[in-house]
Order: structure tokens, then sequence, then C-alpha cells
């Protein structure tokens, strides 16, 4: 039975109420305190290809984790960073507090932007540093399905049902929802299934995309167990086609080193929530900058503009047109209609996954999954995550275990992992450590 990535036991703390009625200014004395946060594994540089994990990790200390708590689910919801917490702190303690703006200051769209003191990158800037891309080709969304959707309608694929969307089984649950809908509407939507190996073989998307397709969509990583895609071969394989492709990223960016140039997609998508360490309703939208003038844009709204006058009576009466305006010539130009959730948490759990170093946190992971990948299996479970993969999830299938007596025997150790109907699936992070895992092994048997 596939479900969606909702599920799993409650985390300890509830992040919606906790940033209930936070606004917009910039958190910037978070900033200002990141490097002395981060201390003890900042000051030993980058991680070299090959070499162990540094020291500094795990970063236990950096989290709020309840005594006695274990918690091994990261790719479900990732727990937020002190220090971000404390940049969404201070953002709300700014949009309580009234003072007088800077000297030369003036009104304008709330918001929007960084007045005197503003970090230098934003979060879209933060996030194109992350994938190698431009922040030009970078678009807020509130999540990645609303990024998929938007792809979508840009590519008119929701009115002009001609042609064929090629898919996998492996792709994200909502997003083959989405992509079913459309199929029921009259669109030729050809699904792949996985092989014996449980990995997308690329000679089978290779016998279902034609000179008719005009997008494949995949997940870089899949939700279910961690496959990843070869996107380079994807890519290359719908460009000979005259096709684009849209990836799902949310379970590769911040897991572990990620170019988007390098992988050749068009379009890509990622909520903030998982290992980018932010909060719900916080997201990004690539675009590739050949395409802004090869789409239709989906969505038109004030955001879009980047100048914008009204002209209104009595003073202005006789003005030509209501609003004069031009729109920004950038995914944001394209993609955002209006105002986004505060993202002053969002530019600190950036920063700090950009401090830990994403090749230091995946170095970090794998002799925790090696252990997991040796170890459960002793237990009837099947490993279906593929033992090259190096990312966050690790996933185990075993009939009816989310139905059995496990789940309640983990949660009583106060272990946490995510459970569907037949498979249970392990995500560790930053906090984590081998006593974490052997903690799980031990309830497990």
């Amino acid at each position: 039975m596939r479900l969606s990535n909702g599920g799993g036991n409650a985390m300890t703390l509830n992040r919606r109420d906790l940033l209930a009625g936070i606004g917009g200014f910039a958190a910037t004395a978070a900033f200002t305190k990141l490097g002395a946060q981060l201390s003890p594994a900042s000051a030993l540089g980058e991680l070299a290809d090959g070499v162990a994990p540094r020291a500094g990790f795990p970063r236990k200390d950096d989290f709020i984790i309840e005594e006695g708590y274990t918690y091994i689910n990261a790719a479900y919801t990732h727990p937020i960073p002190k220090v971000a917490l404390d940049a969404a702190r201070r953002a709300a303690e700014g949009r309580a507090t009234l003072r007088a703006p800077a000297a030369g200051g003036a009104g304008g769209r709330g918001g929007r932007g960084g007045g005197a003191g503003a970090p230098q990158l934003d979060a879209k800037g933060l996030f194109a540093e992350l994938i190698n891309a431009k922040p030009s080709e970078i678009a807020s969304v509130s999540s990645t399905s609303a990024g998929e959707n938007l792809v979508v309608q840009a590519l008119g694929l929701d009115r002009d049902f001609r042609g064929n969307v090629v898919s996998d089984e492996l792709h994200f649950d909502g997003a083959l929802l989405h992509l079913m809908e459309l199929k029921r509407k009259g669109l030729d939507v050809r699904i792949v299934k996985p092989t014996k190996e449980f990995r997308i073989d690329m000679k089978d998307l290779e016998k279902v995309v034609d000179k008719s397709t005009r997008l494949i969509e995949v997940s870089s990583a899949a939700m279910y167990n961690g496959f990843t895609h070869d996107l380079k071969a994807v890519s290359d394989l719908a460009h000979a086609h005259g096709a684009y492709v849209y990836a799902d990223i949310i379970h590769s960016v911040g897991a572990g080193p990620f170019d988007i140039k390098a992988s050749g997609v068009d379009f890509a998508a990622c909520s903030s929530f998982k290992w980018l360490m932010g909060d719900f309703g916080t997201g990004f939208l690539y675009m590739k900058e050949e395409l802004l003038d090869k789409i239709q844009r989906p969505v038109v709204g004030y955001y879009q503009a980047s100048a914008m006058a009204g002209h209104y009576p009595p003073v202005e009466a006789d003005a030509e047109s209501a609003v004069t305006y031009a729109l920004n010539h950038t995914a944001s130009g394209v993609f955002e209609s209006g105002t986004f959730g505060n993202t002053s948490l969002l530019r600190a759990s950036l920063a700090y996954v950009k401090e830990l170093g994403v090749a230091n946190i995946e170095a970090h992971r794998q002799p925790l999954l090696k252990k997991l990948r040796d170890e459960v299996p002793r237990f009837g479970f099947i490993l279906v995550t593929p033992p090259e993969s190096t990312g966050g999830n690790i996933t185990f299938a075993k009939k009816g275990v989310g139905q059995s007596d496990l789940p309640r025997k983990l949660q009583t150790a106060k272990v946490n992992v995510r459970f569907s109907t037949h498979w249970m699936r392990l995500s560790p992070s930053v906090y984590n450590d081998m006593t974490d895992i052997e903690r799980f092994l031990e309830a497990l048997s």
C-alpha cells in the first residue's frame, strides 16, 4: 500500500504552534551569532573526498532533544536547529515592536527586503548557492507540490493534453496523484515500474519516451527507498526528444552534495522542512534561466513586478492607466504572485546547513546507514534501498509491519522512525550517532 509522506509518530515540538504569528523582519542578530554557535565544527575545515567524518559530529547540542528520545526520522520532518529558532524569535520580536525607520527609509512593500543590516544573502540566495544555481533562477513556493503544479501549468499540461508525460512508481505519491488526475482528464501519462532490485532502469524509461513526450517527472531521490536517479542521463534522454525534466529534489538537497547545473534538469522544487531544516510553508522552485522566454506565466501577481505604481484620484485621475508596471525577468517574476511565509528561520537554517557542509553531513551518516544495512535484515526485513545509495533514507519492507506491535514497541522505547503498512524507513541526521542506532536495534529485538 502506497502512502503519502505524512504519518509517523508525532514530534516533541509542534512547529506550527511555535511559529504562529511570525512575520517578515530579518533576524540579523542570529546570523551574527551563527559562527560562534557552530565553532566546534566550523573550525575544522572542509571534508575531503573519501575522508572519515570530521570531529564535531554528532551535533546534538544544536537541537532541542528530549532526554531519552531517539529521532531517526529526519526525512519525514527535520528538527529545527536552535540557531534558526533564535532567528525566528527575533523576527517575531521585530514584528511586535514599533520603531522609527532608518534614515532615508520610506514606506513600501512590507516584508520584501532587507533594510539596514539585512543579510547579504537572503534565503533564495543561500539556496541558490547550495544547488549551484543563480538567485534569478529561484522562486519562492509554499511546498514541493505547489512547485510541481506551477511547472505543469507553465507548460500547459493541465489544459493541452497533446503528447505525453513520463514518470515512475518511485516518484513522490502526491505528484503521481496529480499526474493521475491529469490522465483522467485526457493526458497520456506513462508510469515506469521499478525493477526487482527496487530501482528505475534507464532502459525502461527509454522505452516509453518518444518525440511526443513533453515532460519527464522524477524524484531525484525516492521518498520510499532513497533510490537515486542519474539525473544527467534522464535529462539527456528528455532533451534528445525535445522534452523537459522536472525533479522533486526534497530528499536530495541538504542531505548531501547536489549540483543542479550538472544534473541538466529544467525545473526542480522542494519544501524546506526536511533536509534544509526549515519549516512548513516555505520552499523553492528552480527554473533554468534559458526557459524564461519559452514558457507561459502560470500566475500573475504583485510580487512579480520589478517596478509598479498605482495612479489614484484625484491627483492622478487623468493617468492613462490605473497602474504602470514592469515584470521581473526571473523565476520569481514567473512563479511568485504574493506574500510567502516568513523566511528568517529558513535563512538561518540554510546558513547552518551551509556552515556544516553537505559533504560532511553525508559522510557523517554513512557509518550509521551501514550499521542498519547490516543488522536490520536479520529481523526478517527486506532491504529495499539500493546498496550504493548515500542519501538520507534507508527502507526495509516486511508484510504488515506498520500494523504489527513494532510501532508501539518503538514508541514505548522513545524511538521514532517512519512506518507505512508494509515498510519502515529510517533517516539519520547530524544529531544522530551510533548510540541512537543501537537503541533502535535493541528496541527492534
